[in-house]
């Protein structure tokens, strides 16, 4: 503790700092990636949530540029990393 502040690390706070600057997830868009974690395919995590398959081709594009990956598997690995969902 500085001047009654608390210290954190360089590194920690960098993390922080990043996880900040990404933007909120919709409460669907964590649904469908919850499904995406799970390993369906788009028809099946549209047939789940009752929503098309374009639709859930559309959270996809969505929750990628959000995250800022390139594909599924990456963006559930963030999602976990950054406690969006669990495994």
């Amino acid at each position: 503790m500085l001047a009654g502040q608390h210290w954190i690390p360089k590194e920690v706070a960098c993390r922080l700092a990043a996880r900040k600057s990404f933007e909120e997830l919709t409460p669907r868009e964590v649904g469908v990636l919850n499904e995406l974690a799970k390993g369906l395919a788009n028809k099946e995590i549209a047939d789940i949530l009752n929503i098309t398959e374009h639709t859930v081709k559309d959270h996809i594009k969505n929750i990628l540029a959000k995250l800022r990956v390139a594909d599924r598997t990456e963006a559930v690995t963030t999602a976990i990393q950054r406690g969006i969902i669990h495994l």
